[in-house]
């Protein structure tokens, strides 16, 4: 068993699969069953039936969501990305992600990052298991849409606050950005501050490290892998 995926008390992942695709569901389940560090809780065709799921049996949500970008019952992307993010679900996108903008709705709307369905198996699981773990998923799946549609509403950082969210989101703690550039800690994280208002005020929230790493290499300060643009 895979000690990815499994909290600190070695309890599973809580995984919910919404696809109007049963086959597909099917694949990720038993996939899920084989893999041993999730649990399917729920499985279904839409954000609706996860709901009236979720109100019969008073579950909790789960840690994460596996949701298809587009779903048959004409509900738009946002909604359904916004409406389960909102119960505190990390949700990660299947699709074949051949729509940029699709994508980008998604990823603006707060989805965790997007996982092609023409991955393997074990690519999939290794995105669950990820988000799962609270870790930020900057997958070359979700990177090349984004870069396909330059849509994304300008923040107009300054050039000191690009240098603080660059070294950042990148990964080092915020004393450590401030040590690098030669500021004062207080001023490294105003900067941060600053940034996030910035981010809010296009429409591109980023409340989280997670989603301040997304909006940097959304906007290609930090590259796909992680690394600094500029380093």
């Amino acid at each position: 068993m895979s000690s990815q995926g499994i909290d600190r008390l070695g309890a599973m992942s809580r995984i919910a699969l919404i696809d109007d695709h049963e086959s597909v569901r099917l694949g990720l389940e038993l996939a899920c069953e084989r893999d041993g560090s999730q649990e399917v809780v729920f499985s279904g065709s839409t954000v609706n039936s996860y709901a009236q799921w979720r109100r019969e049996t008073g579950a909790i949500p789960p840690d994460v969501i596996v949701l298809d970008l587009t779903l048959g019952d004409g509900t738009t992307v946002t909604e359904n990305v916004s409406r389960l993010v909102a119960e505190g679900t990390s949700v990660v996108i299947h699709s074949v992600a051949d729509r940029p903008a699709a994508v980008r709705e998604a990823l603006a709307a707060g989805a965790a990052g997007v996982v092609s369905k023409a991955s393997s198996l074990e690519d999939v699981l290794a995105a669950i298991r990820t988000v799962a773990g609270g870790e930020a998923l900057n997958n070359v799946e979700w990177a090349s849409a984004v870069d396909g549609d330059r849509a994304f509403a300008d923040a107009q950082l300054s050039v000191r606050e690009r240098e603080v969210l660059r070294l950042y989101a990148a990964g080092l703690p915020l004393k450590v950005v401030a040590e690098r550039l030669g500021v004062a800690y207080s001023t490294a994280k105003e900067n941060i501050t600053r940034v996030r208002v910035k981010y809010v005020e296009v429409g591109r929230p980023a409340r989280t490290k997670i989603e301040l790493l997304r909006r940097a290499v959304e906007d290609g300060i930090v590259l796909v892998d992680g690394t600094s643009s500029g380093d």
